[in-house]
């Protein structure tokens, strides 16, 4: 790479973002925690070169369908529930892991091509590591699973837990959240709302999520927790853990039903709309979610518009002053 391209690298897709220059941010699922993440690290100034930053960097977050607290399938899918940072021996978790770890050692340049895990950092391959060191990666010796610093330590509730303990709601960011669900109680019992609404690669995830009971042998992850809390959800997530931070300690919130009820809109608040819709109805294709798709959308980029800013309404880099 020639010294322009470092040039270009360093000066970022954005030069101009600071305290002045805030953005907002979306974010799906784990996005919406990495960017909480994101916004801790600008306030704790971890950025080396860059020890002028703030959380003030970020205006707004929105979540869609956050994972803020967690979520009941990691422990269907094979983590432990006891400590929710280790595996089953058996499960399904378990195979994806050897899965990823032999496709990755096995480096095989098309299918690399086609796919690639993003490993190349912990150098998997089968020409540097020979046989041995496929053993020491499965057996979690090595490679990206040895250190528990991988997505799904931090979608049990006890990992989100941890990961909350240290993220602040900020008192000059606005926070909005889009809480989705698929399911509905019939006398008393959480089930999916229908088949139609859900996508197939979802619909058993549903139905187990619903169903959801924490092992009696085990401790609950927290004081006050209780199953019927944790079986609304969307295939992927738990209603609960997508509204706002609340475990351990519950961050100020607000429900909305209509936009107009909570205007003007005050920062450091999660301001959240319980959806009906999958875990992927927003991401997956238009044509599918319908008008719904373009109405959140628009109200996202309409309330960024008029009613997020701290002082003056923010002119925007393609309008002038």
């Amino acid at each position: 790479m020639d010294e322009t391209a470092f040039d270009y690298c360093d000066a970022g897709n954005y030069p101009q973002w600071d305290e002045d220059h805030p953005i907002h941010f979306v974010g799906h699922s784990a996005g919406a925690q990495v960017v909480r993440v994101l916004q801790q690290m600008l306030a704790d100034k971890k950025f080396k070169g860059y020890e002028d930053t703030s959380e003030n960097w970020v205006l707004s977050i929105t979540s869609l369908s956050g994972a803020f607290n967690g979520t009941t399938r990691t422990y269907f899918d094979g983590m432990q529930p006891d400590d929710g940072k280790t595996m089953k021996p058996l499960s399904l978790l378990q195979l994806c892991r050897i899965g990823v770890i032999i496709y990755d050692w096995l480096d095989i340049l098309w299918l690399k091509d086609y796919y690639n895990f993003g490993f190349d950092h912990f150098n998997m391959s089968r020409k540097k590591l020979g046989a041995w060191g496929l053993v020491e990666c499965l057996l979690g010796n090595a490679g990206p699973f040895a250190t528990g610093d991988w997505i799904l330590t931090d979608l049990t509730i006890q990992g989100s837990m941890g990961m909350n303990s240290h993220l602040q709601t900020f008192p000059n960011t606005f926070y909005f959240s889009y809480a989705t669900k698929r399911t509905t109680k019939i006398l008393g019992v959480t089930v999916p709302s229908g088949i139609l609404g859900i996508h197939p690669l979802l619909f058993i995830r549903v139905l187990q999520m619903s169903q959801w009971r924490h092992p009696p042998d085990v401790p609950p992850p927290y004081k006050g927790y209780r199953d019927e809390d944790w079986q609304e959800n969307d295939g992927a997530l738990n209603t609960i853990s997508m509204t706002h931070p609340r475990l351990p300690i519950e961050h100020p919130s607000r429900l909305v039903v209509n936009d107009s009820d909570c205007l003007p809109l005050q920062p450091g608040i999660w301001y959240y709309k319980i959806v009906e819709a999958d875990h992927i109805l927003f991401i997956v294709n238009r044509e599918r979610a319908g008008v719904q798709f373009d109405l959140i959308y628009d109200s996202i980029f309409e309330r960024c518009r008029k009613h997020v800013f701290r002082k003056t309404p923010q002119t925007l880099p393609n309008q002038a002053p």
